[in-house]
């Protein structure tokens, strides 16, 4: 597409960007705000209804606890095959020469416009991301990067990104500094507004200038600890030349937040892996995949829909949704199976990186803003098919569901009927196996951890000289926290955020400080 005929009006592609039900009137609000209601009524309303089983009808909730921990086995064998596979399959992209094979390919035309967010991040994590684009397989001058500041952090961090941009400017085709005004009515102050902002600028200083076209520019959004492999950007651009439909797919790559691990606390190190872990078990199932974090698409389509929403915390997940919805359901994430590198969430001290890690995890779980936008579109859009509405509806109530309650109904809740059973209860043979039979279940599915702790030492970077090698026996042991950390970092801050949703306590964007 020239970048002068604009297939829509900016002012009318706000059409997919509502973030919540007070944007709403008459029965639309009140539509809105029943399904805002139902992600957490549903999570509630299972734990409750466990727990007056046991206590009322505790042979029912003891055959539930039963099928519910054969389930969860069957779902761990499930998850850990893809795990397993996902891992082959990136450690065979990282072998492959991919700079090799777009020779012969025509891929020249191509520009990568690269945006980085940032909000008082300290230069040398700015720096480690530059220095990686500097450093890639990969004609750098087909590069546009956007360091994208916040107004809001003062000029002290404006001046340092003009510095960086004026040194690293040589090295692109271009690199352009954004200062993203802050109070802007109608934005939640964070990522989405923020590389909303630098997107537009890009296309209002760059992009029409150069008469560059939409459709030839790939849009990588990146954390600003972002840190690319060296081939990362032809892996990209040749999944981007052989996709069904390029200009509409988003590219999805697995976020290794292993760039300081060596340095994170046991529980930080469980937590990175395993968000790492749940990424690369999703980029086995492209069906139910969207855009996490660091991810790429086209201008054109990002254009197409006003680019990230402005009024989200979830703006990574969301733009996926978007563009499903703006597009009929015709729109695809691609899996990578390719890495880049994040850092994992470390503090000054112990006690704090707990509290980053659970408000970090808490903007994640956040991410449930997302379903009653998708089912309310999903009732809306009769232009999509319905199998896929009801696809993607059931997979992200399911999701969130699962998110909430799996923990505290396996490791929690699965003794209920033994406290609340009553002495008719205990009297019965049912009440004396019912623990023995659970905890050999959930013994037996513990074992995907060992697969867990084997990946997880691979995906390692080299160990630093002042580490010891006895530190690999505490990596691969530290994985029996799993039960611990599913709980207060996945179950009870995906529980707070659908409760907030659930009472219109709306969430901002909480920006995770990074520690080296």
């Amino acid at each position: 597409m020239n970048a002068r005929l604009h297939l829509l009006p900016y002012a009318r592609r706000d059409d997919f960007h509502v973030g919540r039900a007070t944007e709403l009137s008459g029965s639309d609000r009140r539509l809105y705000r029943f399904l805002e209601i139902l992600p957490g009524a549903l999570s509630w309303a299972t734990l409750v209804l466990i727990i007056a089983l046991a206590a009322f009808a505790p042979f029912a909730a003891s055959y539930f606890v039963l099928a519910y921990s054969i389930f969860w086995l069957l779902k761990t064998v499930f998850m850990s095959m893809h795990l397993r596979a996902n891992w082959r399959r990136m450690r065979h992209n990282l072998k492959v020469d991919w700079q090799a094979h777009l020779t012969g390919v025509k891929h020249e035309h191509l520009f990568h416009a690269v945006i980085l967010p940032f909000y008082k991040e300290g230069e040398d994590i700015i720096r480690q991301s530059l220095d990686a684009l500097v450093k890639v397989k990969y004609n750098t001058k087909k590069f546009i990067v956007v360091l994208a500041g916040e107004g809001r952090a003062g000029k002290e961090y404006e001046a340092l990104a003009r510095s960086l941009a004026a040194e690293y400017a040589p090295h692109f085709h271009d690199f352009i500094v954004t200062v993203h005004p802050d109070g802007i009515l109608g934005e939640v102050a964070g990522k989405g507004s923020n590389a909303a902002y630098a997107a537009e600028v890009l296309r209002t200083q760059v992009l029409d200038p150069q008469r560059l076209s939409y459709d030839e520019v790939l849009v990588s959004i990146f954390d600003v600890d972002t840190v690319v492999y060296p081939d990362y950007f032809n892996c990209l651009t040749w999944h981007f030349l052989t996709a069904e439909r390029p200009l509409k797919s988003s590219f999805q790559p697995v976020p290794l937040f292993n760039n300081n691990l060596w340095d994170a606390p046991a529980v930080s190190r469980v937590m990175a892996m395993s968000s790492s872990f749940w990424q690369m078990i999703q980029q086995e199932r492209p069906e139910k995949m969207g855009t996490f974090s660091s991810h790429a698409m086209s201008f054109q389509a990002l254009y197409e829909v006003g680019y990230w929403q402005r009024n989200m915390v979830s703006e990574d997940s969301r733009i996926h949704f978007n563009l499903l919805m703006a597009n009929n359901g015709d729109y695809d994430v691609v899996p990578l199976a390719y890495p880049v590198s994040m850092d994992a969430n470390v503090a000054d001290s112990l006690w704090q990186t707990i509290v980053n890690i659970y408000k970090q995890h808490r903007r994640w779980t956040y991410g449930v803003e997302s379903v009653p936008y998708l089912i309310y579109h999903a009732i809306k859009n009769k232009k999509m098919p319905l199998g896929k509405r009801i696809m993607y509806v059931g997979q992200q109530i399911e999701g969130f569901w699962s998110l909430a309650t799996a923990p505290l109904i396996l490791f929690i809740l699965g003794w209920a009927p033994l406290f609340l059973g009553g002495d008719a209860y205990h009297a019965t043979v049912l009440s004396y196996n019912l623990p023995i039979v659970a905890r050999d279940i959930l013994t037996v599915a513990m074992f995907g951890l060992i697969v867990s702790a084997m990946i997880s030492i691979s995906l390692l970077p080299p160990r630093p000289k002042h580490k010891s090698r006895f530190m690999y026996v505490v990596m691969a042991l530290q994985w029996i926290m799993v039960p611990i950390t599913m709980n207060i970092f996945s179950s009870i801050p995906g529980l707070e955020s659908q409760t907030r949703l659930m009472f219109g306590k709306y969430m901002g964007f909480w920006v995770t400080p990074k520690k080296r």
